[in-house]
């Protein structure tokens, strides 16, 4: 028996296993076709996300064929996704040429411009359909946004005086003279979803004079209501009021009033001001 065992053993048997499927050179990108980013490079709402990987390990046909199929979700820190899945196939019958070859795969997402800041991710999945094999990886990535602290209620937040509309430095203290514009930013917060991510949200303006009385009043100042796939974490809302140029001065009161048609609840918050 000793020669057979030596035959076969110089026969290479038994065959080597096969290599396992895998997702290597996992790349994101500014641009499409772009240089690969630092790892921990940042990016900013309103961006897209370009990935690149590639797939090694996969089996193929009797007649060289293969067949791979890709998924990939874009998820939040939450882990909702922030855009559509996208799947993406890969069919090609290979030459002696390739047997080194390792196909890549192309995919962008956009981040939506209302995201909130935190660790991003994007999950693949690689299925090998002649191997009967899956393979996995996540890609992570920082997402610098606009900070708005959570609320379970409706409510505003981030609210401050500015000095004209293109002002980004809240006025501190919020002090006006007569004749000026008013200028105002706040983020609402904490309504409701419905079906489709809808919302209706609207708020209301009022103005306390230093004598106590309601000077102006606007009820329905604005309406932000839709559907969208991702939820709208927080609406960003900007509105001026005109001083008169013999206005009384002392101290003003700006009333907010927010109403979520969809989540049924109302919140009122009060800011001051003064004319000087």
């Amino acid at each position: 028996m000793l020669p057979i065992i030596i035959a076969l053993a110089l026969a290479g048997w038994p065959p080597p296993a096969p290599q396992p499927l895998s997702i290597v050179k996992a790349a994101l990108h500014q641009y499409e076709d772009g240089p690969p980013m630092a790892a921990g490079a940042a990016f900013h709402t309103g961006e897209t996300v370009f990935l690149t990987f590639r797939v090694q390990g996969y089996q193929r046909t009797a007649d060289a064929k293969i067949h791979l199929v890709c998924k990939i979700e874009a998820l939040d820190p939450d882990g909702v996704p922030f855009a559509e899945p996208a799947t993406r196939e890969v069919q090609a019958t290979l030459t002696a040429e390739d047997k080194d070859w390792l196909p890549i795969v192309r995919q962008s997402f956009l981040i939506p411009p209302l995201a909130l800041s935190g660790s991003y991710r994007l999950a693949i999945t690689v299925e090998d359909k002649v191997g009967s094999r899956e393979a996995k990886t996540e890609v992570q990535f920082p997402v610098r946004g606009r900070e708005v602290a959570p609320s379970d209620t409706i409510t505003a937040r981030n609210f401050r005086f500015l000095r004209s509309e293109e002002d980004t430095r809240p006025l501190v203290p919020a002090v006006y003279r007569p004749g000026d514009a008013v200028w105002v930013r706040f983020d609402i917060t904490g309504y409701k979803f419905g079906e489709r991510n809808r919302i209706r949200v609207s708020y209301g303006v009022s103005v306390i004079g230093p004598e106590g009385n309601t000077m102006y009043s606007q009820p329905a100042a604005a309406v932000e209501e839709g559907e969208s796939y991702y939820p709208k974490k927080y609406l960003p809302s900007m509105f001026s009021l005109n001083l008169d140029d013999q206005v009384q001065p002392g101290a003003y009161v700006i009333v907010l009033e927010l109403n979520d048609e969809v989540g049924g609840q109302t919140a009122e918050s009060r800011h001051e001001f003064r004319v000087e």
